[in-house]
């Protein structure tokens, strides 16, 4: 698939059967150690916007991918006002977002999972999702 027909697809799944199905889940109490709810700044709005990502977090921050790097709504939101929050079960932090585009985006996401299976796994759906990755860190502020 060509890149920007991919990224066209992916936005859509991501927007209107991922994004809504992770929501609805995370209503009702189903919620799983590497996904995360990012909360930016609409750049054009100014509005919160938040959209479910998958995250690796560590004692003074996070670790996210952006599958189609500054493309992604979050992504652009973030370029623009790097203030973000994150919550993780019922805990929000706040943070400083940061671009690394020098980060081996195949190896950082083996690292979203705790075990081989679901690390090979990760691997395989960031690689089939992306058009553009670039992982992001965020850097706790609270």
């Amino acid at each position: 698939m060509a890149t920007p027909l991919k990224f066209r697809f992916e936005r859509g799944v991501g927007r209107y059967v991922a994004n809504p199905l992770v929501a609805a889940l995370d209503k009702v109490g189903v919620r799983s150690t590497i996904m995360a709810e990012l909360e930016t700044t609409g750049r054009k709005t100014g509005q919160v916007r938040r959209v479910p990502v998958s995250v690796s977090v560590d004692a003074t921050g996070a670790w996210v991918i952006s599958q189609h790097g500054r493309r992604s709504g979050w992504g652009s939101n973030i370029a623009a006002d790097p203030r973000v929050r994150l919550r993780r079960g019922d805990e929000w932090r706040s943070g400083n977002a940061e671009f690394v585009p020098d980060d081996d985006v195949d190896a950082r996401a083996r690292t979203f999972a705790d075990n081989r299976i679901a690390s090979a796994l990760a691997g395989y759906t960031f690689r089939a999702l992306q058009t553009n990755p670039i992982s992001v860190r965020i850097t706790f502020t609270d």
